[in-house]
């Protein structure tokens, strides 16, 4: 008898240690993970400035969360008396901050901007979350900002100008795996697109977690692989074939569920399925209006929308206008302005990136000086060539005002760079605007330069 009991003593123990191992198993992902609670090893947060949005286009607000109020950039109220459909985007990176993505020129070889929802007509939101561009709390890497997420999700359902029935969730890269977690975390949004997410984060760069990376736990919570079966919403994963393929063929291997759909794109890579693809989106959630999701996607529909002719899609613009030197315009929402001189219209509008494309490439100055008396359309194209360059031009009119254009090929540094030159007088000042782009932008920065040109106003 002593054995025996013994024995089932042993028995019980070597059962409740395995039910101990076996902890959250048979949970659903929210129940395992609303019942984790994350250890950190390092408190990482940031301050960076949260840049301001291009009034009218979006609105810089703060939603709640479970750690208090986070930054996002929504679209602004279109005012009408209709509610329109929001995708909610969740760019890539590990960064948890806001930055210019959001109206950033869409490069079709690598458009994370999203903007093809925007461009659809589609209402959009760019979530920051906790430890970002000085929101409350640290870094989870993946587990907290699940929840901002849904908190994401809560204050776009709350906007009197969108349809809390049509909210999409999107997401690439690292904010792939964010979207396709929070897909198994809840059935609120009414479709997931999820491009080029990891099935396990322990295939990221460790360098990046800030969890304790002894506890097993603190992976499978993180990870989408463990938690296929609680996708509820019609999700789609998209992935190029050089991309992080087989991290996507082993999401499709591993899931028996109907709502979840894997794609891989031959012949194109992490960044590439981006442009086309959201696109391809963009279009059907403008006709999925029934009262149930109707989205659907083809390998067929995926090989016509990347053969389509890369669109030239221009970017956002937003309003300048210099009070004390009586001018104003529209320029690019991405460049900065840095004034070179206090008193004197001594100004330079530029990106603050180095991409090598003509909206981080091209450059405008202004000038603004005293004129004593009338300048010649002659005498501003003998100033112009006085350094020996050969410009051509003609006079323009520029919202009812007589304006001097020229245009010159120049060198500089072995490059050559398209020059034009806008030169306008009014009430004893003479402005003058010089845009600068690489010559083989040039087709695509003139088409920039004419909307700056055109809307140009002096006092």
């Amino acid at each position: 008898m002593k054995k025996f009991s013994c024995m089932a003593l042993l028995f019980s123990l070597l059962l409740i240690t395995a039910c101990s191992s076996e902890s959250g198993k048979g949970q659903s992902f929210k129940e395992a993970h609303d019942a984790f609670e994350t250890k950190l090893i390092r408190e990482e947060s940031d301050q960076n400035p949260v840049p301001e949005p291009p009034a009218g286009v979006f609105d810089l607000v703060y939603y709640d969360s479970e750690v208090g109020k986070l930054a996002a950039y929504v679209s602004s109220d279109p005012g009408e008396n209709e509610k329109r459909p929001m995708m909610i985007w969740v760019t890539g990176g590990w960064g948890n901050g806001l930055d210019e993505i959001a109206w950033s020129y869409p490069d079709w070889e690598n458009d994370q901007t999203a903007s093809a929802f925007r461009e659809a007509g589609i209402l959009m939101m760019y979530p920051s979350f906790r430890g970002g561009s000085g929101n409350p709390g640290n870094y989870e890497t993946l587990f907290g900002e699940v929840n901002d997420i849904v908190s994401a999700y809560e204050y776009a359902a709350s906007l009197p100008y969108v349809d809390p029935d049509r909210i999409y969730l999107g997401g690439h890269s690292t904010g792939g795996t964010r979207a396709l977690l929070a897909s198994e975390y809840t059935d609120q949004f009414r479709a997931v697109f999820s491009f080029g997410p990891v099935d396990d984060v322990s295939y990221h760069n460790a360098s990046e977690f800030t969890f304790d990376t002894e506890n097993k736990e603190e992976y499978r919570l993180r990870s989408p692989i463990h938690w296929l079966s609680d996708i509820k919403s019609p999700t789609f994963v998209i992935e190029g074939s050089a991309g992080n393929a087989s991290n996507l063929k082993e999401i499709e291997r591993q899931s028996k569920n109907e709502n979840l759909q894997c794609f891989i794109v031959e012949d194109a890579d992490h960044f590439s399925v981006l442009a086309p693809v959201t696109r391809l989106f963009a279009q059907k959630v403008i006709k999925d209006t029934g009262v149930e999701p109707d989205i659907s996607l083809t390998e067929k529909e995926l090989q016509t929308a990347m053969k389509q002719v890369p669109e030239k899609i221009y970017p956002l613009m937003k309003t300048y206008r210099n009070e004390m030197f009586g001018f104003g315009m529209e320029i690019p929402a991405i460049w900065e302005v840095f004034d070179e001189s206090e008193d004197e219209a001594d100004i330079m509008f530029a990106s603050a990136y180095e991409g090598d494309n003509f909206w981080e490439a091209s450059l405008l100055f202004s000038y603004v000086y005293e004129a004593e008396s009338a300048v010649a359309f002659s005498e501003f194209i003998q100033y112009l060539n006085s350094e020996g360059d050969q410009y051509e031009g003609s006079e323009i009119d520029i919202n009812g005002q007589k304006a001097f254009s020229a245009e010159c090929l120049t060198y500089s540094s072995g490059i050559s760079f398209y020059s034009k030159v806008i030169g306008i007088q009014k009430n004893g000042k003479f402005y003058e605007f010089w845009f600068d782009t690489p010559e083989e932008f040039w087709e695509d920065a003139s088409i920039i330069f004419e909307q700056v040109i055109e809307s140009i106003t002096l006092k």
